[in-house]
């Protein structure tokens, strides 16, 4: 039977697809390793692949790769959430599927598999296949995050100079609470009238979401402050719990989370005018 194989690196990736037949089906998981619906989307996809036969040459190969340690490929294939599953043959990208419905990532592989060439689907033991996952990011995420900023945009400040990094203050001791880093995190979200939590620095972002991100905001020459996760484990750890939002980036507008990038391009989608009051290029109420 087939099985789902982890990729390391990107020559890795590189050399198991030249591996493949142009016919083989092959399917993507994108995962991050801390996500509780990632975890359960493995088990979806390691049944999945369960059902199918390992022959010589592969027609279908499922392949799990780590969306923030390989971050080249994931933009490759237009990653922005996590679990994500495509379905590729040939070099071209059939359909995928963005979240943790099981039923929908087995649908998708039963569709692009054929119906004829792995055996019978239609006899497929689906008692293997988890239910439906439940588990999706927060629920009373804001639908808008355009409301008056905390204080004024300088106007006259170019693009370049849109950034403003907020310091990293000493880790808490363990004697420390829960309260008190809830009043940090508090005061964090609120540091800039937009705030960008994100791996690395807009100059040199360590994920493939961040270096994405930062590039929309520079698109729309939207000042902003950012934080750097990767440098304090405790904003890292306790913001995931504080925003009720697991993953990173997380993009703050007035105190008040819009969300990672998915939804930042989601509300630019059918906004166009979505962050423009912070906008350095704004011009000036007359």
């Amino acid at each position: 039977m087939s099985a789902l194989t982890e990729i390391t690196s990107e020559a890795d990736f590189s050399s198991h697809l030249a591996s493949l037949a142009p016919s083989a089906l092959v399917v993507l998981y994108f995962h991050t390793p801390w996500a509780a619906p990632c975890a359960q989307m493995r088990a979806v996809l390691d049944a999945l692949a369960a059902q199918y036969p390992a022959t010589a040459p592969p027609t279908i190969s499922f392949l799990s790769i780590n969306a923030e340690e390989l971050p080249d490929i994931s933009e490759e294939y237009d990653v922005s959430a996590v679990p994500f599953v495509v379905c590729v043959r040939d070099g071209r990208v059939l359909d995928s599927v963005s979240g943790s419905d099981a039923i929908k990532v087995r649908d998708l592989v039963e569709l692009h598999a054929g119906r004829g060439t792995t055996g019978p689907i239609d006899g497929v033991n689906r008692a293997n296949i988890p239910p439906p996952l439940s588990a999706v990011p927060r629920e009373d995420a804001p639908t808008t995050a355009t409301q008056a900023p905390a204080s004024a945009v300088d106007s006259s400040a170019g693009p370049a100079a849109n950034a403003t990094p907020v310091a990293s203050a000493p880790s808490l001791t363990p004697e420390q609470t829960k309260e008190a880093l809830w009043a940090r995190l508090t005061d964090l979200v609120k540091a800039a009238p937009v705030m960008l939590f994100m791996k690395g620095t807009p100059s040199s972002p360590q994920c493939g979401f961040s270096r994405q991100l930062v590039g929309i905001l520079r698109e729309r020459s939207v000042k902003y402050g950012f934080f750097n996760i990767l440098a304090d484990e405790d904003v890292r750890q306790g913001l995931k719990e504080f925003a009720e939002w697991p993953t990173f980036p997380q993009l703050w507008v007035s105190g008040e989370l819009v969300g990672g990038l998915d939804i930042v391009r989601e509300e630019i989608s059918s906004d166009p005018s979505f962050m423009e009051e912070f906008s350095a290029s704004k011009p000036a109420a007359v």
